[in-house]
C-alpha cells in the first residue's frame, strides 16, 4: 500500500534516467547479528516497493546496480545466494512488473550466469516487451569500464568492416553501442550506505549525473526517503559543467 504522498511535479522536472547503487545489503544484515544473505533478501524486497514506486511518479528509466563484475570475488557461498535470489526475483517480480505496467531490460555480461538464470531473463524482457510504463533496467554482472571497453570494440569492428569512417565517432556514437542504447545518460545517481562513489557504475552514462548520497543503508531505505531525493533534484540546477 502506498503510504507516501506523492508530490505534484512536471514530469520534465524529474529524472529521465534515474540510477541507483543500492548499497549496505551486507552491513545491514551484520548490524543486527544475521548472516550477509539475510540483507540481499530484504533489499530485494525493498528494491520491489521503490521501483513500484517509481513507476508511480513516472520515471521513464530506472537502473538498479545489482550486481557488479566485482561481485564475482565474493565468497562462493554469497556468490551462490545472489544468483539464486535474482531468478527469485524475476519469478516473483514479473506479474508485479506486467501489473504495473512495467519494462524490464538486463545490462552486464549476462552470459556469465547460468543457461536458466540467462533464460529467465531473456523471458522477462521478451514479455515486458510492449509494457509502455517505466523500463527497469537491472545492471547484473554489469561493470561501466567494461562497458565501454565492448562498445570500442563494437565500434573498433564496424571500422574494419567498413560500416563506419573514423571522423563519424562521437561521444554520441559510444552512448548508441553500450549495452542497452535507449538508455542514453544518467541524469541522477543515488547511492544508499553513506559511500560516496560510484564504484564502476554507468562510468560513461554519468558524465554529468546529478549525485544523492544519503547514508542509509539500502534494506532501511523508503518510499519516504525517496521521495526525499527526488524533491532534492527537484531543486537543483544543472550546468552539465559549463
Amino acid at each position: 500500500m502506498n503510504t507516501t504522498p506523492e508530490p505534484h511535479h512536471d514530469r520534465e522536472t524529474l529524472p529521465r534516467h534515474l540510477g541507483i547503487i543500492m548499497d549496505g545489503n551486507g552491513r545491514w544484515a551484520q548490524q543486527r547479528g544475521m548472516e550477509r544473505i539475510e540483507g540481499h533478501a530484504r533489499g530485494m524486497e525493498v528494491a520491489r516497493t521503490i521501483v513500484t514506486y517509481l513507476a508511480r511518479r513516472h520515471i521513464p528509466y530506472v537502473t538498479l546496480y545489482a550486481f557488479s563484475t566485482e561481485n564475482w570475488n565474493r565468497d562462493a557461498a554469497e556468490v551462490a545466494f545472489l544468483n539464486l535470489a535474482l531468478k527469485s526475483y524475476l519469478e516473483e517480480e514479473m506479474p508485479i512488473m506486467m501489473e504495473n505496467n512495467i519494462r524490464f531490460r538486463a545490462i552486464g555480461t549476462i552470459d556469465r550466469f547460468s543457461s536458466e538464470l540467462v533464460r529467465l531473463i531473456r523471458e522477462a524482457e521478451e514479455r515486458s516487451a510492449s509494457n509502455t510504463g517505466t523500463t527497469l533496467v537491472l545492471a547484473i554482472s554489469y561493470g561501466g569500464q567494461q562497458e565501454v571497453v565492448d562498445s570500442v570494440r563494437n565500434i573498433g569492428n564496424k571500422l574494419l568492416q567498413g560500416h563506419m569512417k573514423l571522423e563519424d565517432i562521437s561521444i554520441q556514437t559510444l552512448l548508441e553501442h553500450c549495452y542497452f542504447p535507449e538508455l542514453g545518460e544518467c541524469d541522477y545517481i543515488v547511492r544508499t550506505s553513506g559511500e560516496m562513489r560510484l564504484s564502476n557504475f554507468l562510468t560513461f552514462q554519468s558524465a554529468y549525473s546529478e549525485l544523492y548520497f544519503t547514508p542509509t543503508l539500502w534494506p532501511d531505505f523508503t518510499e519516504t526517503e525517496m521521495a526525499a531525493a527526488l524533491e532534492d533534484f527537484t531543486r537543483r540546477t544543472r550546468r552539465f559543467g559549463k
